[in-house]
């Protein structure tokens, strides 16, 4: 079983070197169904797996320059004020609710990544030399920090997401700078369950040591894979991650009604159709035509 454990525990390592987000949503379910750990001690372990390991992961990508130095601060600084605001709120919210806002929180949020338009295009490469506005840098943090309270997870797929959307940053300094964030997150998290929680080190070790292979060579990979294709992998990843997590909130009745897969089925169709329009039209603002468009040239 341990075999199983390390090799699962590489995926980590590659979803966080590559993607910048995914560690903490794959570690908690390996720690728990293939380790046994309590899922206290679980979600502990998770973020000191998941700390080191995008502390590791970070280095090539700072070797690359795709690390927004004063930007990962701020954003890693302000957004720990926001998880403490959030975790104080969730208090009040049911847990069911929350999750289900979350896994369509990030369904929207794979939507809006994989149809990014030609404008936003544009403004990521302008920003891929110079760091983020302070004040937009604030806001976005305290939003992110304050949703990863209320649900407990959620720091790649939200920071990835916000530095790459609302910042303009290209999507390989975005997954860079993101795991300069969750570093910072995960250890601070740490801190607040050292207290009541006993954490089974050695296990942590080893398990932390193959995702930091892992992020290894999904640092290395992600220097190399091309931009659209890393903004459509990531949010396909987010879709896979954001059903998962719905299936796990609603109970067996919805699931099992006509009226959810009919409506599933619409909303895929749309969400298909919309993802299309969008790649059309970025094709035709960067001056290529779609081929149905196109027209013979006239001999004379």
């Amino acid at each position: 079983m341990i075999t199983l454990v390390l090799a699962a525990s590489v995926l980590i390592g590659v979803s966080l070197g590559i993607l910048g987000g995914g560690g903490s949503i794959l570690t908690v379910p390996i720690l728990v169904y293939l380790a046994g750990q309590e899922s206290k001690e679980a979600i502990a372990t998770s973020l000191f797996v998941v700390g080191v390991t995008s502390l590791v992961g970070l280095i090539p990508h700072a070797r690359a320059h795709r690390v927004r130095w004063r930007t990962g601060l701020i954003f890693g600084a302000v957004s720990m004020v926001g998880a403490y605001g959030g975790g104080r709120l969730a208090e009040y919210i049911p847990g069911t609710v929350l999750l289900i806002a979350f896994a369509l929180m990030m369904l929207a949020t794979a939507v809006a990544m994989l149809r990014k338009g030609a404008g936003r295009k544009k403004a990521g490469h302008k920003a891929a030399h110079a760091e983020l506005p302070v004040k937009l840098v604030v806001v976005e943090g305290l939003v992110v920090g304050a949703v990863t309270g209320l649900v407990g997870s959620g720091g790649g797929f939200l920071v990835v997401p916000a530095l790459a959307l609302l910042g303009g940053l290209p999507m390989s300094i975005a997954v860079g700078t993101s795991l300069l964030v969750i570093a910072m997150k995960s250890f601070s998290g740490l801190a607040g369950h050292l207290a009541g929680v006993q954490i089974d080190w050695g296990l942590a070790l080893m398990v932390t040591a193959a995702a930091v292979v892992g992020s290894l060579i999904g640092s290395r990979f992600a220097g190399r894979i091309p931009q659209d294709t890393l903004r459509k992998a990531f949010g396909w990843f987010v879709v896979v991650m954001g059903v998962f997590v719905l299936s796990q909130q609603l109970p067996a009745a919805v699931w099992t009604s006509p009226l959810t897969w009919i409506g599933a089925a619409l909303t895929a169709t749309v969400a298909v159709a919309w993802t299309l329009a969008g790649s059309r039209r970025t094709r035709t603002a960067d001056g290529t035509m779609p081929e149905k468009t196109r027209r013979p040239s006239m001999r004379s």
